[in-house]
């Protein structure tokens, strides 16, 4: 069936084009429209099942009332759950969303980036990649509104959503030493993002409090050898004369990892080890014991990421705003 116009309905009702626009852009009265004949107009539209083209509508405004969603890792839970969240969010202000997913690779982002502006899109919601600053100041610099997502460079000037991961990480850590674990291992990713890098921090700092800081017992997995890299360092970590009593990840997926090498060694928890992570997965259901995790504030995340892009999309020389949300520890 072919799609019904502005035409089609000024035709049906023997009024001109110009009438029919204005009335179904909300300027009947503008155009002394009468309200007997606006009515009419809209009846009409609905019976006839007239959709706004959304693509004119842009033409006309300047914007496409779309912008991008860049994503690091899809495969995480937390990130298809805040993606969830910024198109829910989105759609609450009639923004449409484009989603792509970069795995973490800097290259795939800046293609990612150079797609949706072909889309015209009206801005971008980046989790963005290691490595990625002067991706991200060249679309400041070609005045593209633009919010960072849980992660975020601080040489970079743009508003940006995050969590205080410092302290969540340090709570996480005083948890486990306040259930007597004074051998406490840190499993992280290798990167270098500020993310990362303040949950190390949080890490490092409540174990250097108590007096019980190893910078042995730090260790860094990398992204793309995830799965041999936790097991070979958790094989290490629970060996006889090595063993650990307390493991902080810092991340869901290596959590997971960890968890398979444990059962297979058949580690219990928490009997011979005592586990806390950032972030909770589905595959904790499994384990016949509560585990402690930090949970972000997802909704509030996706919600104020949303709220900053378009304020930035409607008024271009606003402030940066910088957020920062509490997350709490929950099992």
């Amino acid at each position: 069936m072919a799609r019904v116009s502005i035409k089609d309905v000024a035709k049906k009702l023997g009024v001109s084009v110009s009438t029919v626009s204005l009335v179904l852009n909300g300027k009947g009265k503008e155009g002394r429209v009468s309200d007997l004949l606006a009515e009419k107009i809209r009846y009409e539209a609905k019976a006839m099942n007239y959709k706004p083209n959304a693509f004119a509508k842009g033409l006309r405004n300047g914007r496409s009332e779309t912008f991008g969603l860049i994503i690091s890792d899809i495969s995480n839970p937390f990130f298809g759950n805040l993606a969830f969240h910024v198109q829910e969010n989105a759609e609450k202000h009639g923004y449409s969303v484009i989603f792509t997913n970069t795995n973490e690779s800097t290259a795939k982002m800046e293609k990612m980036i150079s797609i949706l502006k072909s889309r015209n899109v009206d801005g971008f919601i980046i989790v963005p990649t290691e490595h990625s600053e002067k991706t991200i100041e060249q679309l400041v610099k070609e005045k593209y509104p633009v919010v960072l997502l849980d992660r975020y460079f601080k040489e970079v000037d743009t508003s940006y959503v995050v969590v205080n991961n410092y302290r969540a990480s340090m709570e996480a850590t005083n948890l486990l030493l306040n259930q007597k674990c004074k051998r406490i291992a840190m499993l992280l990713f290798n990167d270098s993002l500020q993310t990362m890098q303040d949950r190390r921090k949080g890490f490092i700092d409540a174990m250097t409090n108590k007096g019980l800081y190893d910078p042995a017992l730090i260790k860094e997995v990398d992204f793309f050898t995830m799965v041999d890299d936790v097991q070979k360092i958790m094989t290490e970590l629970v060996s006889s004369g090595n063993m650990v009593d307390g493991i902080f990840f810092a991340n869901s997926t290596i959590c997971i990892n960890a968890l398979k090498t444990l059962t297979s060694l058949k580690i219990e928890i928490p009997k011979d080890v005592r586990i806390a992570c950032f972030d909770k997965s589905d595959f904790f259901h499994l384990i016949n014991t509560s585990i402690p995790y930090v949970k972000q504030p997802v909704h509030e995340m996706g919600k104020r990421a949303v709220e900053l892009l378009i304020g930035h999309i409607k008024q271009k020389d606003i402030p940066n705003i910088y957020e920062v949300l509490q997350a709490n520890l929950e099992w």
